[in-house]
């Protein structure tokens, strides 16, 4: 059975940094588009970043871009989501997804398959 499994997240403080992992298991993550989602309360899905299951090519928000850095580890079958510089308007609950597209969405979640459990970041002094 096919599944995305987090880990990571927490509490930090402004301006520091957190990684977060999604770790496949029952299908090769290299062969597929990941993408990181995230939900703050009383807001809708933002997509964050994604990199491409076909290209290796990877895609981020305007609001992350030059702070995040998305990376795949096919040893682990992982892909992994460095976040600097954090601020308090990254605090949400972040998703990895799956998607069998050739190329990935950084913007469009129905894209995506399935989705790994959801891990909350919290930034704040």
């Amino acid at each position: 059975q096919a599944q995305l499994v987090q880990f990571g997240g927490g509490l930090v403080q402004p301006g520091g940094s957190l990684r977060l992992s999604c770790r496949a298991s029952g299908f090769t993550v290299h062969y597929y588009s990941i993408g990181w989602f995230r939900q703050a309360p009383g807001k809708e899905r933002e997509g964050v970043s994604c990199i491409g299951g076909g290209d290796d090519s990877t895609h981020y928000s305007d609001s992350v871009k030059g702070r995040f850095t998305i990376s795949r580890d096919n040893a682990n079958n992982t892909v992994y989501l460095q976040m600097n510089s954090l601020n308090p308007d990254d605090t949400a609950v972040y998703y990895c997804g799956a998607s069998a597209n050739y190329y990935c969405s950084a913007y469009n979640s129905n894209e995506y398959d399935f989705w790994g459990q959801g891990t909350q970041v919290a930034v704040s002094s």
